[in-house]
């Protein structure tokens, strides 16, 4: 069975494009379906692909349930077995759909969570490089840790986009930056002013000469800075802040689009921006827009209270 999972994954990457995030999430996800299988008993080998019934899921989904995971995790499990099961029936490997029948809990529906302007603003500024060298004599990528924030809030990229950008892919004259985001899918992005003042400060620092296909932003190792050191980065940025709620860069993302729609921009336009596939996915940023609108109205509006005294 462990190898036709081998063959499913290669198929992803290979026909649907699909990034490595994916790939490692979908293995994760399979992986522990099939322990669970072994473990009911089911046949090992090719052979097994057949034997892959409903009563099977069933347990399985009552299995992953156990666990206390959020709905959406459960979902994404679930979805994950499901595309495999697809790609087995597709390829002849088996008869009948084994989800058929079974009802499945809906996908919550949670708000973003995003950082006012007040909010972003106070990062900024107890992120600023002249205040952390003042404060930590012994760092010494204050510069590209602002960099990336600006970077990041500038264009809504998510933390992959920001790691996988090369030097090139930055547009000073035009303002503009080339964003590689799922799927391999690429687009444009307007970049602002002050993100690109805060690059060039940081490009500044480089060892010359600086190329085209060069990483944009370097580790401690001149190599290129992972994802996963991005997220750390903001860790460390918002306990500079003092910040009491969570902050990553995907919440730096969403202040982003809820920024740009609380200021008039169009809906078409944002989506574009964040690189979404359907126009349903930026949509949710309305709700939020729409919270925050109803909050001001609680608040100035003299008759908007329930307890006004009517």
């Amino acid at each position: 069975m462990r190898l036709l999972v081998d063959q499913f994954l290669l198929h992803l990457r290979a026909q649907r494009n699909c990034s490595a995030h994916t790939l490692k999430a979908y293995q994760s996800d399979l992986s522990g379906f099939l322990s669970y299988a072994a473990a009911s008993g089911q046949p090992r080998g090719a052979s097994a692909a057949g034997a892959l019934d409903r009563l099977l899921m069933r347990g399985y989904i009552a299995h992953v349930n156990a666990g206390k995971v959020s709905r959406n995790t459960l979902l994404r499990k679930i979805s994950s077995v499901r595309s495999f099961t697809h790609y087995l029936m597709a390829n002849g490997l088996l008869e009948h759909d084994p989800f058929d029948l079974i009802t499945l809990p809906k996908r919550e529906k949670r708000l973003p969570r995003f950082l006012t302007e007040r909010e972003v603003g106070r990062l900024q500024d107890a992120n600023r490089p002249e205040a952390v060298d003042a404060a930590e004599k012994n760092y010494f990528f204050s510069v590209r840790d602002y960099a990336i924030f600006e970077l990041i809030y500038s264009c809504g990229l998510r933390r992959s986009e920001a790691a996988g950008m090369n030097i090139g892919d930055l547009d000073f004259y035009s303002g503009f930056a080339r964003a590689l985001g799922k799927g391999s899918r690429e687009r444009l992005v307007p970049v602002g002013d002050k993100a690109l003042i805060a690059i060039r400060a940081y490009l500044d620092t480089r060892p010359k000469p600086l190329a085209h296909g060069q990483p944009l932003f370097l580790n401690y190792k001149n190599t290129r800075l992972s994802d996963a050191a991005i997220a750390l980065i903001f860790k460390k940025m918002a306990r500079r802040a003092r910040f009491a709620k969570p902050m990553n860069p995907h919440s730096v993302r969403h202040s982003f689009a809820t920024h740009l729609l609380d200021r008039g921009c169009d809906l078409k336009s944002v989506q574009e921006m964040l690189g979404h596939k359907n126009l349903q996915t930026t949509e949710i940023y309305t709700h939020v827009s729409l919270e925050r609108l109803k909050e001001v109205y609680d608040k100035a509006h003299p008759r908007a209270k329930k307890n006004n005294g009517l």
